[in-house]
């Protein structure tokens, strides 16, 4: 059953209250980046304004000391979780937006936690380190932090309001390939070069593209070409990024990519060793909550109305993805520009981050993720089919 106007508007006004707070906790976590594990900073200021408000803050959670949990209601009743995020990316700062989301799942908190007793259950604030490549929520889940909840819930800053949108998963194949020197003038033909079996890598799976999958990306860069001009190179190495839209088929493109690098590396007579650094699961968007949030998001203040998918656009991947495969998760995006204005990782998107504009959008954010999960504790019926869901999507 949704939830009572008296009830939605309690929420809202308490997101409304907290305006001030969370426009400067937005403002500070912006004007001071902080990469992934080191968000002492953001995560002190969190923790502060959390306290002045009467909340005790955990510390420190899965051996991550920026990691934070705050809990408010009955822990034997059902559990919904709202994720902060707040680091930030090297040299471009906050251009996806973290200082938004943090702001936004802390004024959710304050305001789902302000009547957590009157409809059971417990709202918690999860602060969650390291999404922009360190995979701080997998951490998490590893410790057992989503273990018994309900739903998990959070916002992304975007140029376009969307309920659900795909993530990718992924995967980090660094490849060095080791050859035999030889004067390149002199005796080229006594050298393997470990450089052309790097260079022959790249043509090999650029030729294998025509059998990806739609959503399928692969890229790489070589991060060493070689050592003097004049020799043949004895080493290379390069990286390449893998994702999909699935876990299987993210397995099946990575062996492709694995046998183009092992083919070249055969044709020039040299070896090739791999180093893979496992990224992120794809995203199982709950369609239950999700379309729960959009009508919370259309009936508050803004009357904002999200598309319930725009596939006009591409996708990247978070550690959310991860999070979606062990309890029912949204992972909403809401416009801090207009359409096809700037994306995340852009310096345009990193100014808007920080503007008037990003701010209402992370409170109608804050507003809408407060209702969501206040009528997910106050609703089995809701609860039940957002699980079924769930596991019909496993």
């Amino acid at each position: 059953m949704p939830i009572s106007n008296e009830l939605g508007n309690a929420i809202d006004a308490v997101v409304d209250g907290e305006r001030e707070a969370l426009a400067k906790l937005s403002g500070d976590i912006h004007s001071n980046p902080e990469l992934r594990f080191e968000e002492h900073k953001a995560a002190t200021w969190i923790a502060e304004l959390l306290r002045a408000r009467g909340f005790e803050v955990e510390h420190g959670l899965a051996g991550m000391g920026t990691a934070l949990r705050a809990r408010r209601g009955n822990p034997k009743g059902p559990r919904v979780a709202i994720l902060g995020e707040y680091d930030a990316l090297p040299d471009i700062g906050h251009a996806c937006g973290h200082n938004l989301i943090a702001a936004s799942a802390v004024g959710a908190f304050l305001a789902a936690a302000s009547v957590a007793d009157q409809v059971g259950g417990e709202v918690v604030f999860l602060g969650t380190p390291a999404e922009e490549g360190g995979g701080g929520k997998i951490r998490m889940i590893d410790a057992g932090l989503f273990e018994g909840l309900a739903a998990a819930m959070m916002f992304h800053p975007f140029d376009r309001d969307i309920l659900a949108h795909p993530a990718l998963a992924s995967v980090w194949l660094a490849m060095t390939f080791r050859g035999a020197p030889a004067h390149a003038a002199a005796a080229p033909h006594d050298g393997a070069s470990a450089l052309t079996a790097c260079m022959d890598a790249f043509r090999l799976i650029d030729g294998q593209r025509v059998h990806f999958r739609d959503g399928v990306r692969v890229h790489g860069y070589v991060t060493n070409g070689g050592q003097a001009v004049n020799i043949i190179p004895e080493l290379a190495a390069c990286e390449f990024s893998v994702r999909a839209r699935t876990v299987e088929e993210l397995a099946r493109v990575r062996a492709i990519v694995e046998r183009c690098a092992s083919g070249a590396a055969m044709a020039s007579g040299v070896k090739v060793e791999f180093v893979a650094r496992e990224g992120y699961r794809d995203m199982r968007n709950n369609m239950t909550m999700a379309r729960r949030f959009g009508a919370h998001l259309e009936s508050g203040s803004s009357g904002r109305k999200a598309r319930e998918t725009d596939d006009r656009v591409g996708a990247g991947s978070t550690d959310m993805g991860d999070v979606s495969h062990v309890v029912p998760s949204i992972h909403p995006y809401l416009a801090i520009v207009d359409e096809n204005e700037a994306l995340c990782h852009q310096h345009r998107f990193a100014a808007a981050s920080a503007s008037d504009r990003g701010l209402a959008t992370a409170c109608d954010a804050a507003k809408a993720l407060a209702r969501t999960a206040v009528e997910v504790l106050s609703d089995e019926p809701l609860r039940r089919a957002m699980h079924e869901e769930w596991r019909a999507g496993r």
